[in-house]
């Protein structure tokens, strides 16, 4: 778990060493135990190395083989590393580490390209092939590890976070006004063209689940080496202890660490369901158990699940630290949040696992495991039950949709005629949907909608890309998968990762491990969805092995923040001193009066706007954190 930097250039072109540090610097706090420079001619790499497992020198990268021709930077963890080094051992490879970054590098020498079907883990990395005279990376299947690139003139940049790319002194671009206008209009964070795209004009993601190739002539092949729409069907026996098994060897692969390993706890579910399957491993003697399990969890007193976590503590027998957030502090270290993060976040809830990962580095945890993924790819999140619901009117079932509805109505209240006519409409919708001329329709509706009492000028409106995007079928299965692979789940992987590695701490999430996510997607939509239960592969998975309270839990929390609250009173006058600021005056894409106005009713009681008003307040401090200035090579973006 490190951060790197990488240089490629055309034509003759050398790399320095000096322009290598000055952009690896920049990812300190991603590594700060170790660092290193490879310089070969037209290619640089640049390294920080966090130690997680090998914490000798033997882990040191760049690493390179034993000839000397392939150079290897790697962020990340290979989990099944033990496991692939005993299988290239048996093909006649030599080890003199213990760790995954030298069993990554022979994997490659031994596999080529085919090696990523055999990693399970998160990683990005670059690997220069002298013999083939190729730079070969590639990014994990689900994008747990950025890389990042920018391609200027006869040169190409990588870096692990956007701010390494600006500090080599070659970017020349500026704010991408295609996101930033979907960002400010519609409050979407979801990368344009397939996740590539960013806040910065001509960075650009790789996109999760890909690898590429570049010469050095200039020629550049990349391709997919794993998507969802892959997967090959099989049937499943029985669900829940497939889960199980598979849940309980993906945690007991992430328990592998040199260092204390801790977990992000809530009241939820999916973090239950690792702690009690940690201290299950850990108590079997095929974890680590050193130490006790130190536990962070997040309070509020407008958000009570004590009752949910004090049952789990008690079964686990975990260290519980809390964190009790002052909304004030959060708005002061907004700013320093975003320096890490480089774009910006979805809402002030981000500000949360930021300070939870300053807790546990300041209680010397380095790894930390938390529950992310399954709301994505097990059907988390409330309103896709019209979507299950509507999968099972789609094939056929219509008694089994009314009485799925029914179920659902009994226990969290609704009308069951209301839900089941808005189901038959969505298949009516579900058909126009598929008619170019009933798209470019409602995306004109929206449009006239952003302009009314819009806090905008048209000088943004004008900027928000074409809606291009594909027909996609409301079921379940397609729903999840867009929830995968276009959004949410990308993005609340960006902000993991930045909000942890701020604090130089690796976080894993052992949900995300592929197997299980292919499994999920090998079930019928009822073992994700059942009548009233969301994830219900997981909870019956998890049925007495976690505590019933939480079993049986039927509303969500996640992360609850009471940010309407926080802007009626602690970040009122935050608020209205941003507003009052020259720089927000003058740039001509606000109606400032009109804002203020909101504000005001924000504060009365009378409109929520808390949501609108953290974006703002947001790009303002990224504008200036960038330092991004409308230049002669921009005038066709809004100006400031």
């Amino acid at each position: 778990m490190c951060g790197f930097v990488g240089v490629a250039a055309l034509n003759g072109a050398q790399v320095d060493s000096p322009l290598i540090r000055q952009m690896s610097v920049t990812l300190r706090h991603r590594g700060p135990d170790d660092e290193g420079i490879y310089l070969s001619g037209s290619v640089g790499f640049g390294f920080r190395r966090l130690s997680i497992l090998d914490l000798s020198p033997a882990g040191h990268q760049p690493m390179p083989s034993r000839d000397g021709q392939t150079v290897l930077v790697f962020n990340g963890e290979i989990y099944n590393y033990i496991e692939l080094r005993q299988e290239l051992q048996s093909l006649g490879h030599e080890f003199s580490s213990t760790g995954d970054t030298e069993v990554l590098l022979h994997a490659y020498l031994e596999w080529g390209r085919d090696c990523l079907n055999k990693l399970n883990g998160m990683w990005a990395f670059l690997i220069h092939d002298m013999r083939r005279g190729t730079i070969f990376g590639a990014r994990d299947r689900f994008g747990k590890k950025p890389l990042y690139r920018y391609h200027r003139g006869d040169y190409t940049f990588f870096g692990s976070e956007i701010k390494a790319i600006l500090a080599s002194g070659h970017y020349c671009g500026g704010p991408n006004w295609e996101t930033v206008s979907e960002f400010l209009l519609h409050g979407n964070l979801e990368s344009l063209d397939e996740g590539r795209q960013t806040f910065y004009s001509g960075i650009e993601q790789v996109p999760a689940g890909s690898a590429f190739e570049l010469d050095l002539q200039g020629g550049r092949n990349e391709w997919r080496f794993w998507s969802l729409a892959d997967l090959p069907h099989a049937e499943v026996k029985n669900p829940a202890e497939s889960f199980y098994e598979i849940f309980e060897d993906a945690l007991r692969l992430r328990l592998r660490s040199d260092v204390p390993v801790g977990i992000f706890l809530s009241g939820g579910l999916d973090s239950t369901s690792i702690a009690c399957t940690v201290a299950k491993i850990r108590g079997s003697g095929l974890g680590s158990s050193r130490a006790p399990l130190l536990a962070f969890a997040y309070q509020a007193k407008e958000y009570d699940e004590s009752v949910y976590i004090n049952d789990t503590v008690r079964q686990t027998g975990v260290q519980l630290i809390e964190f009790r957030p002052d909304p004030r502090q959060l708005w002061d270290n907004l700013e320093q949040m975003l320096r890490y993060q480089d774009e910006p976040v979805h809402s002030i809830v981000a500000m949360i696992t930021f300070e939870l990962s300053r807790l546990a580095s300041a209680s010397g945890v380095k790894v930390i495991l938390n529950g992310g993924g399954p709301d994505e790819f097990l059907a988390g999140y409330h309103n896709l039950f019209g979507n299950y619901w509507y999968t099972l009117l789609r094939a056929g079932h219509g008694r089994e949709a009314w009485h799925e509805i029914c179920a659902y109505c009994g226990a969290h209240g609704g009308d069951a005629r209301a839900f089941f006519r808005k189901s038959l409409y969505t298949q009516v919708k579900s058909v126009m949907g598929r008619v170019s001329a009933y798209r470019h329709l409602a995306r004109w509706k929206r449009s006239r909608e952003v302009q009314k009492g819009s806090w905008f000028t048209p000088e943004l409106s004008d900027r928000l890309p074409v809606d291009n995007h594909q027909y996609s079928e409301p079921t379940l299965d397609a729903a999840l998968r867009r929830y995968v692979e276009c959004a949410p789940l990308p993005f609340y992987l960006r902000l993991e990762d930045r909000n942890s590695m701020a604090h130089s701490i690796e976080a894993r999430m052992p949900f995300l491990d592929y197997r299980l996510v292919s499994l999920a997607f090998q079930l019928p939509p009822n073992w994700k969805m059942r009548g009233p239960w969301n994830k219900y592969a997981l909870r019956e998975a998890m049925r007495r092995r976690i505590p019933e309270s939480v079993q049986n839990r039927l509303d969500k929390m996640g992360f609850p923040v009471p940010t309407k609250n926080w802007f009626s009173d602690a970040l009122y006058e935050p608020m209205q001193d941003l507003l009052s600021s020259q720089e927000v005056r003058e740039r001509s894409i606000y109606n400032v009066d009109k804002i203020r106005r909101d504000l005001e009713r924000h504060r009365r009681g009378e409109a929520d706007v808390s949501g609108k008003l953290f974006n703002l307040a947001q790009f303002e401090l990224w504008s200036k954190l960038g330092k991004i200035h409308t230049t002669r090579r921009e005038q066709s973006g809004p100006v400031s």
